[in-house]
C-alpha cells in the first residue's frame, strides 16, 4: 500500500503509524505542509493527515491551509483512503463543510474514549475495543460532517472520531500513534499548555512510568490494520 503523509510542523510525525507501516513494508512519502507541494490522489492508496499547532481557521498565518483542504477534498473525492489525527481530523471536517471550533475543555493526557453505537458496528472501528486509553492533546474539536457518523467520544471531548462512506475516511481526535520519543519532542515545543486544568496533565503523567504507550501501540495496529482491510475493498 501506498501512504503519503501530510505533516504540518517537524515535531508531529507519524510516530507509530510509520512503524506500523514499515512492519507490513508500506511505501510512506511525506509532505510538509507549509510547502504547498501537495500530490495528486493517484500517487497514493492512503492519505495521513497528521496534528500540528495551527488551526483549520488560520489562514491568514497559514495561507498552504487553502490548498491543504483541496488536496484532502480531491482524496476524497478520487476514492481514496483518508485518515486524519487530531489537526488532520479537523482540517478533514472542514473540508467536509463541518465546524471546528474550540471545544469546551483544554485536553491534554491520556484519558479513555468510548465508541458509539456506531463505532462498535463498524468495520474500521469496531476493531477496538469499546472503551480505551488514548492519548489527547488539543483544544479544539470538529463537528460531525454531513453524511459521516460519530464513532468515539471522551468526557471530555464528545466528537473523538468520525467516519465517512463507511470508514474509507476517518477522523480521529485522540492520538494512537504517540511514542515516547514522539510525545517528549512534542512536550519539548509545546510544554507551556501544560498548565492546571480538570483535563490536563502533567509531563510526569503524559511520559513517566505508567504512560500506557505499549497499550496505545496495539490499538494502534489494530485500528490501522482495519483501515487497510477497508481500503482493500475499494
Amino acid at each position: 500500500m501506498r501512504i503519503h503523509a501530510i505533516k504540518h510542523v517537524p515535531f508531529e510525525g507519524l510516530a507509530g503509524i510509520a512503524d506500523w507501516a514499515g512492519s507490513r513494508s508500506h511505501e510512506v512519502t511525506v509532505t510538509m505542509a507549509p510547502t504547498g507541494d501537495f500530490p495528486l490522489p493517484q500517487t497514493y492508496d492512503l492519505l495521513v493527515v497528521m496534528g500540528g499547532p495551527m488551526g483549520v481557521r488560520d489562514v491568514d498565518k497559514h495561507p498552504w491551509l487553502i490548498a491543504e483542504k483541496e488536496a484532502v477534498n480531491a482524496a476524497i473525492d478520487a476514492g481514496r483512503g483518508v485518515l486524519g489525527v487530531c489537526l488532520g481530523a479537523q482540517v478533514i471536517a472542514d473540508a467536509l463543510g463541518a465546524a471546528v471550533h474550540r471545544n469546551d475543555e483544554l485536553e491534554i493526557g491520556w484519558y479513555s474514549v468510548e465508541l458509539t453505537a456506531a463505532g462498535r458496528s463498524s468495520s474500521v472501528f469496531g476493531a477496538l475495543p469499546s472503551s480505551f486509553v488514548a492519548g489527547h492533546w488539543h483544544g479544539d474539536t470538529f463537528q460531525i460532517p454531513d453524511g459521516a457518523v460519530r464513532t468515539a467520544s471522551s468526557s471530555a471531548c464528545l466528537n473523538q472520531a468520525f467516519e465517512y462512506d463507511d470508514g474509507r475516511v476517518v477522523g480521529v481526535q485522540f492520538h494512537l500513534e504517540w511514542s515516547p520519543e514522539a510525545l517528549s519532542e512534542l512536550i519539548g515545543h509545546a510544554g507551556e499548555e501544560l498548565q492546571e486544568g480538570q483535563w490536563v496533565q502533567t509531563e510526569n503523567e503524559l511520559v513517566g512510568p505508567g504512560a500506557p504507550f505499549g497499550e496505545s501501540a496495539r490499538y494502534l495496529t489494530m485500528l490501522m490494520d482495519a483501515i487497510e482491510g477497508r481500503i482493500a475493498q475499494l
